[in-house]
């Protein structure tokens, strides 16, 4: 088993008074040539915006674009007449496709919002853009990861074009899991939103990450209530 570590204050930062962000992999003014990428990973920011604030009209294509809201709302407008707010218990999908517009706002004039925002280089290219949003209760990923992202249009996650898929789980003290490849080859790369785990060896902290490879399954126990998102990727 291959493994890296990304430790939380080992993260590109940037605070920009209406946007404090941290940053798993290189992105805008943070570059890290070994941070690049996961695999087909290319970015995981883990941002907090100020109430009102929020993100303008901009472009994106050719990317499989997933958010996560953690806490408050999120207000989505896109080129293609989508509107919505995103809350705790919904996970929203982009695939930009051939090109696309958005905006991202915080929905709320009095909290913050916290958001990942999870972008995935998709294996189909110059697609026609596309929206979707899934949710899922708060009992299914009580001690369970589950499933809220694959490649599969009909299994009640969101859908995106690579053979990728993102399981959430929060799980309670003393707690452990088991999670196998659902292909060969595949890696695996695991953000603790809160609490801490311990995986092959590691204790892997709150908004640290840890990415794995050349392994079928792997043992995780929890040594606090601990709340993990699990991204599976291909890693070429």
């Amino acid at each position: 088993m291959n493994k890296v570590i990304h430790r939380s204050d080992q993260r590109g930062h940037a605070d920009h008074g209406w946007l404090r962000t941290y940053h798993s992999f290189s992105f805008a003014d943070y570059f890290d040539y070994n941070r690049m990428n996961f695999g087909m990973l290319r970015v995981l920011n883990d941002d907090i915006v100020a109430p009102g604030k929020g993100f303008g009209m901009h472009p994106h294509d050719n990317m499989e674009i997933i958010t996560i809201v953690l806490s408050g709302a999120l207000e989505h407008k896109d080129s293609m007449g989508n509107t919505g707010v995103i809350k705790p218990g919904e996970i929203q999908i982009m695939s930009a496709g051939s090109g696309i517009y958005h905006s991202e706002y915080n929905h709320s004039r009095e909290e913050e919002v916290s958001v990942l925002q999870i972008w995935v280089i998709p294996d189909k290219k110059n697609v026609e853009p596309r929206y979707g949003r899934a949710y899922y209760d708060s009992t299914n990923i009580n001690n369970n990861l589950h499933l809220i992202v694959s490649p599969e249009k009909n299994d009640g996650s969101a859908w995106i074009y690579r053979q990728s898929w993102f399981s959430l789980g929060e799980f309670d003290k003393d707690r452990s899991v088991s999670y196998k490849l659902r292909k060969k080859d595949n890696g695996v790369y695991i953000f603790v939103i809160n609490g801490k785990l311990n995986i092959a060896g590691e204790v892997i902290g709150e908004r640290d990450a840890i990415g794995l490879t050349g392994f079928d399954e792997a043992a995780i126990t929890f040594p606090d209530k601990s709340r993990i998102l699990l991204i599976e990727v291909p890693m070429k």
